[in-house]
């Protein structure tokens, strides 16, 4: 079955955002059973459509495929159908008016959209809910807007990649410095160190779209807990909602969220992901580094200081980062010890889930607009690849290729490097007598290799820093992006 791939639709807006009373419409659907109402107190506690009615046009469109269900498999008549059709397609256009009237009183989506459903067309409304529970239904309409957040997510990672490729193609010979330790390692360029991330997205978007898979199965038919003793075709509104499969067992399909734990932390590497990248950004964009400089629009200034230019977005992204951390053990925590089947704890599920894919888009569109204007400072990042005896490495290469063993090669290049410290220059400014008392083997072509040019040029092959390579490797990337 093929997967659906559909727009994000829009958010409907709580009635405590828009300012909107909350009215009473009708008692709850299990009122039946108790002898009084439901107190005050615990109606706010335990409600929560002010944060699951974002799930609204999801519960629509999964109510309107279990109700056709029912139809063609003759559980409801095809009068009620249609008069179901007619109440969903008012709602909908209700909700996106922000005219819906949202109620504590019904407490979730689920029921405010069904007490509407009847105030619209009666009898046929109540019928609706034959063979399902909400348990079955949040868990549908949970899945099917996470596959769609899955599919923004995706279109926004590949945004992120697009701004990354165009710097890395702009920028594929620009010597930096290579870091380890947050210490001068060895030239790479500009280029090469930006497709470091790309890769890191790569991961992610991969990492999303396994998941994605794993959400797009459908719970709906599982009922409470037990399945149902209707007849009903559970196929069919899997291809109708495009689902590619059915959750085998009724009591994992109410109660697993493993599909919300997974994609928390595809949402918390990825945000990551991002953070490394932003603290990089932190650290280039301050003086002691001055490697790039960010548009005005993306930084902030200071209330008291008129110099200042505060990297803002990365250093707002870097903190995001702990949101999203924060709501992967939320939900682990949350289901660790849940017996089986559905419990009231799971309400608590959609608030860090929102929450990580909120953040994670909202970062990806930020970041890549950032991403995509920042300026390089060629002789800032230059200068600092001089400072750190980059290319110490390459002198140990040139003589392990002239014979001598590594770790011999070793030695006498760490000895070259502190006499080069003691004169206050980089080991290309050493005179040719000078290196040659560290070993007989090096010869006048030793400055060849002593070039920043020379080093990144000389990392030829797949992976390596060289401009070649790295102009090579943005090709291979368009081109798995054009197969897409």
């Amino acid at each position: 079955m093929a997967p659906s791939r559909t727009k994000r639709p829009p958010r409907a807006k709580p009635a405590a955002q828009r300012g909107t009373r909350l009215p009473a419409r009708a008692q709850a659907p299990w009122s039946g059973r108790f002898a009084e109402p439901v107190d005050d107190l615990v109606k706010r506690f335990t409600a929560s459509v002010q944060f699951d009615a974002r799930l609204a046009r999801f519960d629509i469109d999964a109510s309107l495929a279990h109700a056709r269900m029912l139809a063609a498999c003759g559980v409801i008549p095809r009068g009620d159908l249609e008069d179901i059709e007619r109440g969903m397609a008012a709602i909908g256009k209700e909700i996106d008016a922000g005219e819906f009237q949202w109620s504590i009183d019904a407490e979730d989506v689920h029921t405010n959209i069904e007490r509407r459903l009847i105030e619209h067309v009666g009898d046929a409304g109540k019928r609706l809910h034959t063979a399902r529970s909400r348990n079955d239904q949040v868990a549908t309409d949970v899945r099917l807007w996470l596959r769609a957040e899955i599919d923004a997510i995706d279109e926004g990672l590949g945004r992120m990649q697009e701004a990354l490729l165009a710097q890395a193609e702009r920028h594929a010979a620009l010597v930096m410095p290579g870091f380890t330790h947050l210490q001068v390692a060895q030239p790479v360029t500009f280029g090469h160190h930006l497709m470091a991330y790309f890769e890191m997205l790569e991961r992610d978007r991969a990492r999303f779209a396994e998941c994605r898979r794993r959400v797009n199965q459908l719970p709906l038919g599982a009922a409470a807990l037990a399945g149902t003793t209707f007849p009903i075709d559970r196929e069919r509104v899997a291809r109708e909602l495009g689902f590619e499969g059915l959750c085998a067992n009724s009591l994992d399909a109410v109660s697993d969220r493993d599909f919300a734990i997974e994609f928390c932390a595809h949402a918390a590497l990825a945000m990551t992901h991002l953070s490394r990248l932003a603290e990089e950004i932190v650290l280039w964009t301050s003086p002691r580094f001055g490697f790039v400089r960010l548009p005005d629009r993306f930084c902030t200034g200071s209330s008291i200081m008129p110099q200042k230019k505060n990297p803002d977005v990365p250093e707002l992204v870097r903190g995001k980062s702990a949101r999203a951390i924060g709501s992967l053990v939320s939900l682990l925590a949350l289901m660790k010890a849940q017996p089986l089947a559905y419990n009231k704890d799971n309400q608590e599920d959609k608030e860090p889930l929102f929450d990580a894919a909120d953040t994670l888009r909202d970062s990806l569109a930020v970041f890549a607009a950032m991403v995509a204007g920042i300026e390089p400072v060629p002789e800032a990042m230059r200068a600092a690849a001089l400072e750190g005896f980059a290319t110490a490495t390459d002198l140990a290469d040139y003589l392990v290729r002239k014979g001598v063993p590594f770790r011999d090669a070793h030695g006498a290049v760490a000895r070259a490097v502190r006499e080069a410290e003691n004169l206050g220059c980089d080991l290309s400014g050493l005179p040719l007598a000078v290196l040659k008392r560290f070993s007989a083997a090096i010869g006048e072509d030793v400055f060849d290799c002593l070039s920043l040019e020379g080093s990144v040029a000389a990392r030829d092959h797949p992976g390596g820093t060289a401009p070649r390579q790295v102009g090579a490797a943005v090709a291979r990337a368009r081109a798995r992006r054009a197969t897409r």
